[in-house]
């Protein structure tokens, strides 16, 4: 059974980790720990020395104990350094997978290594860390096509269906993409140059060339981003889509029969009114092309 001091210990670690405490700023007292967890002074202070033995935090004469500027970097990790930060990618891709980002946590983490939470941060600063290695793993794994196919148009379509497929597979990665606030992966930038390559050469100016890559990118992270709510629904309910929605049929005809949704209800009573995400993805992949197809010197036509 794992110490009291080292429970408290992680817990506190799993908050810094997650920026709950900034670098410079007091952590709980033992006096604190004393009152929240309802252990023994002698177990507070073991909690808070496992931290400083961690490098995690430090005392501040004066001030109390606060949480300890990030290491430098190594700028050549040791092999072996290397060789648990993969095993930590891996283990979290699969925890990522099955359960969500929510799901995914430091703690969480230790448990599937079998290792001590605390002995994760020699390898990675935080969670923000582990997730851009996430990210970047998975581009890695999925690099655009070679060779590329002809035409600019056939280009953009086989990068973005294959981004589509790397959502499929791992629906939390939608939820780590950000096109605003970019987590800095050389895999994933390297899908960005590749579709400006694809729309170089007709007429494009460096702007929209970039813009227009970004666009079609964004486009398919949009339409990935319902994947893990849909999977996480499924785990709470323990319902398929399909399974909701006969669920609710009664409710569904009810509204369409009101008449104020005339057009939704011609819709409906269509053989062919189903819809998924794959074909909402492709529907307005085809939009977004032809869109662009209009700003390219090259006729759309032939979408050379």
């Amino acid at each position: 059974m794992e110490p009291p001091y080292r429970r408290i210990a992680e817990e506190i670690a799993d908050r810094i980790a997650a920026g709950e405490f900034a670098p410079g700023e007091r952590v709980p007292s033992t006096r604190q720990i004393v009152e929240r967890y309802g252990v023994a002074m002698a177990t507070a202070t073991k909690a808070l020395t496992e931290l400083r033995t961690q490098g995690l935090v430090r005392a501040e004469p004066g001030v109390g104990t606060v949480v300890a500027a990030p290491p430098a970097r190594r700028a050549r990790p040791q092999p072996a350094r290397s060789s648990m930060r993969d095993q930590m990618v891996e283990a979290a891709i699969r925890v990522a997978d099955a359960e969500g980002l929510p799901g995914l946590s430091m703690r969480r983490l230790g448990a599937e290594l079998g290792v001590p939470t605390m002995s994760l941060y020699r390898h990675v600063t935080g969670k923000e860390e582990l997730l851009l290695l996430m990210l970047d793993r998975v581009f890695a794994a999925n690099p655009p096509p070679h060779p590329a196919p002809d035409g600019w148009r056939a280009r953009a379509e086989a990068v973005s269906r294959l981004q589509w497929s790397m959502y499929r597979r791992h629906p939390w990665l939608a939820q780590a993409v950000s096109f605003t606030r970019p987590l800095l992966a050389p895999h994933a930038m390297a899908h960005t140059e590749w579709t400006m390559r694809a729309l170089d050469g007709h007429g494009l100016d460096d702007h929209p060339l970039f813009m227009a890559a970004v666009m079609l990118a964004n486009y398919v992270r949009g339409t990935a981003l319902n994947l893990e709510a849909e999977a996480q629904a499924e785990q709470e309910t323990g319902l398929t889509d399909e399974e909701w929605f006969d669920a609710r049929q009664d409710r569904f005809a009810e509204l369409l029969n009101g008449g104020d949704l005339p057009l939704i209800a011609r819709f409906a009573n269509r053989p062919d009114a189903a819809m998924t995400l794959d074909d909402l993805l492709e529907f307005g992949l085809q939009r977004l092309l032809d869109g662009l197809a209009r700003l390219l010197s090259a006729d759309p036509a032939d979408g050379q």
